[in-house]
């Protein structure tokens, strides 16, 4: 292994770790429980999880509280910037040849750094079902197929949702959410 594997291979680590909260400092985690603190005044909360990201501007976790706080404030289209940031720190992380090929299944299940970009990808999908931006959705879905082909993550459901509103049926059919599978992607319709 030469030293740029090797200082891919530590850098890869040194994400996946942070991925689960690990190296985060500090000042940034405390950033983040105060913002959390203040999760009733959002005008005060939102400037401490800025400063977070600006203090720690690769680890995912100020990036994830940034997210959340407009996922959960309903402000859909700062969500999926915060989503898009996200998912460019976990690109930069996984390396240049990522997704070349799809991972492999094991890394689908156990990579932390791989299920990050992922579940970013899925995340971002959902987004731009909701914000009825429908082909970037599909890029997304169609991406996130390519990766976990078996489905792991769950995206097919999404896909599922996509091909349906594409066929002209309602967002959820007349029986519920009982009605899509809980795994698996839709089939691929072509164009006629």
């Amino acid at each position: 292994m030469n030293a740029a594997d090797r200082n891919f291979e530590a850098a890869a680590a040194a994400f996946a770790a942070s991925v689960i909260g690990g190296a985060l400092p500090p000042v940034v985690e405390a950033l983040i429980a105060q913002a959390g603190a203040l999760r009733d005044r959002p005008g005060e909360a939102l400037p401490l999880l800025e400063r977070a990201r600006v203090l720690a501007p690769q680890h995912p976790a100020p990036v994830i509280a940034v997210y959340r706080f407009h996922f959960y404030g309903h402000a859909l289209v700062q969500a999926r910037a915060a989503g898009e940031d996200a998912l460019a720190i976990a690109r930069t992380a996984l390396g240049p040849d990522f997704g070349d090929v799809p991972p492999e299944e094991e890394a689908v299940r156990g990579d932390a750094a791989v299920r990050f970009y992922l579940f970013t990808l899925k995340g971002l999908a959902y987004l731009n079902l909701r914000l009825r931006a429908l082909d970037e959705a599909r890029l997304m879905l169609g991406e996130l197929r390519r990766l976990d082909p078996q489905d792991h993550l769950g995206g097919g459901l999404l896909s599922h949702v996509l091909a349906g509103h594409d066929a002209g049926e309602p967002i959820l059919p007349a029986e519920g959410p009982g009605g899509y599978p809980a795994r698996g992607w839709a089939p691929i319709r072509k164009a006629v």
